[in-house]
């Protein structure tokens, strides 16, 4: 039995997604809260939310103890890519990409 949890379209990098993912990949729930509060980074703000709303789908629709819970798989997906321009010298244009995170955790329940 898992509880799962998707942001689509967050409006952060993934490969700094990926630093905060790393740190709680295979933690205790309870740790792995800890650690993103605690973490100063940007992704930590849609990892937090994340945390919490898939928890409450374990403890909500699979009836799951929330003591018991460990992040099993959390990973990060590039989403669609925003393309902006910035102006430079003797009217050239250069491309900003502003890229998007699909951001996905599990939890499971230990044996």
């Amino acid at each position: 039995m898992e509880a799962k949890a998707i942001v689509k379209s967050a409006r952060i990098a993934p490969r700094k997604v990926q630093i905060v993912l790393d740190l709680i990949r295979g933690k205790d729930y309870e740790l792995a809260l800890a650690i993103v509060e605690n973490t100063p980074k940007a992704a930590c703000e849609y990892l937090d939310k994340l945390l919490k709303s898939a928890a409450a789908n374990a403890e909500n629709n699979h009836n799951m103890d929330k003591n018991n819970l460990y992040v099993a798989e959390c990973y990060v997906c590039p989403g669609p890519v925003m393309k902006r321009i910035r102006p430079r010298a003797q009217g050239r244009a250069y491309r900003i990409l502003k890229r998007t995170s699909h951001i996905t955790v599990v939890l499971k329940e230990k044996e």
